[in-house]
């Protein structure tokens, strides 16, 4: 078999964590692609790497002394190599770091060097090959990742090279300068290195034993998702679950190849699988629950609105004419409400409900703001009777109002709306009638 393994920061803040990392790769020959990201925290005080480059940076560029932050950021790797009893010199890389900051390389390339810089130091703690991102991993002129151009030139690099590591999180735009993903995107390298040299399992290293049913800063100790399909990840991803950047999926998915979410800290445990697709009944009727504050709902109302062509359109319009794009659009025979999230409608409330007006001559629009949207996904919803009937059973019974639901064509997910304040009381409902007590 063929393993990619990626690790995330916490995975590699320490010695301690990279010695952890070395028995996870030595436990299976197989691991033979290891993607790094840039150290994180080693306690709740400390900082990411990442933010410590992003700061030293600004100081560089606003023409103030950085080189205290620089050599703090060095000690930091340091105390690795030290650590791990290693001789690697990093005195030459700190040299072109300086330099490129003092001409102003740019911010990527400023917060690319943790991942870099620990990638160097894992080739040589596991004594493989170590490839640039910069150099196989390619964004075209307008910044979007080119992916067939990436994965032939990353396909050729590692064509013969039988173990080696490469830093997540960056690659390179057409002028040569560096590119990064968004945050949170070694996860994507990953995926992208899975693709490329045909694995058959894309293992994803964190601090977690893998996704879980709900958010633990909401529920209690959630229930660990065992196996999920690339569809309800992408639900839950979407609507707020973190575990994985949602844009790793994609690579992956076109060779139809395994990810499984697995934790540093307690490697024995099996973590989630997610796949392409599968036989298997979910434990529970759903999968998972995930969802996010801050939208608000645009309802129009206007009688025999089903009989006016183009009516939709010309609403959405008005959306789109100020660089609004719209969640969800549930709606009735003469009602349509728009979802959007809040930040961006309200300083452009009064553009979208005047063209509303001008172009649709609704009887009403009413605008309510501070709402939450709930995701509840789960394969076995398909064939499962009720589930919609329950979800109202058990926010009823905690007392909380809904404002809207919404039920995909698929039948993966529900989407339930609620108030702001009635969040985390509905997300622990939904938890406790499926998981809890399994009603």
């Amino acid at each position: 078999m063929k393993k990619v393994v990626k690790f995330g920061g916490s995975s590699l803040a320490s010695a301690e964590q990279f010695k952890k990392v070395r028995a996870v790769i030595d436990s299976d020959a197989d691991r033979r692609y290891v993607i790094v990201s840039a150290p994180g925290k080693r306690n709740p005080k400390d900082k990411k790497v990442t933010d410590m480059l992003y700061e030293c940076y600004a100081q560089a560029e606003s023409g103030k002394d950085f080189l205290k932050l620089l050599r703090d950021i060095r000690d930091r790797f340091q105390k690795i190599i030290d650590g791990l009893h290693l001789k690697t010199d990093l005195s030459e890389e700190f040299r072109i770091i300086e330099q490129r900051f003092r001409e102003k390389a740019g911010s990527d390339y400023a917060a690319s060097r943790g991942e870099y810089l620990n990638g160097i130091i894992m080739a040589d703690y596991l004594q493989v090959a170590f490839l640039d991102s910069a150099k196989v991993i390619f964004f075209d002129a307008n910044g979007e990742f080119d992916y067939e151009k990436t994965n032939d030139t990353l396909s050729k690099a590692l064509k013969d090279v039988e173990k080696a590591v490469i830093p997540g999180f960056y690659g390179s735009a057409p002028d040569g300068k560096v590119r990064t993903f968004s945050r949170g995107g070694s996860d994507i390298t990953g995926s992208i290195v899975a693709r490329a040299v045909k694995a058959d399992v894309y293992e994803n290293w964190t601090d977690v034993s893998g996704c879980l049913v709900a958010d633990p800063n909401i529920v209690e100790n959630p229930e660990v998702i065992d196996i999920i399909t690339y569809k309800e990840l992408r639900e839950l991803s979407y609507m707020g679950a973190s575990v994985l950047h949602e844009n790793s999926i994609f690579p992956v998915r076109i060779e139809g190849i395994p990810i499984n979410i697995r934790n540093t800290n307690a490697p024995d445990e099996k973590g989630t699988w997610i796949v392409q697709s599968t036989g298997q009944r979910a434990k529970y009727t759903i999968t998972g629950i995930a969802g996010k504050k801050g939208f608000c709902s645009v309802n129009i109302e206007k009688d025999k609105m089903n009989t006016e062509v183009g009516f939709g359109r010309r609403v959405l319009q008005a959306f789109e004419d100020n660089d609004i794009s719209f969640e969800h659009m549930p709606s009735g025979i003469d009602t349509m409400t728009v979802l959007v999230h809040q930040d961006e409608f309200m300083n452009k409330e009064q553009n979208v409900v005047s063209q509303i007006n001008r172009t649709t001559h609704p009887d009403s629009i009413e605008i309510e703001s501070d709402l939450a949207l709930i995701a509840v996904v789960g394969r076995s919803m398909k064939s499962s009777r009720g589930t919609a009937g329950r979800i109202f059973s058990a926010l009823a019974h905690a007392n909380v109002n809904v404002k809207m639901i919404d039920q995909g064509s698929s039948e993966l997910n529900i989407i339930i709306g609620v108030t702001n304040d009635d969040f985390e009381t509905a997300i622990k409902a939904i938890y406790d009638i499926f998981v809890t007590t399994k009603i």
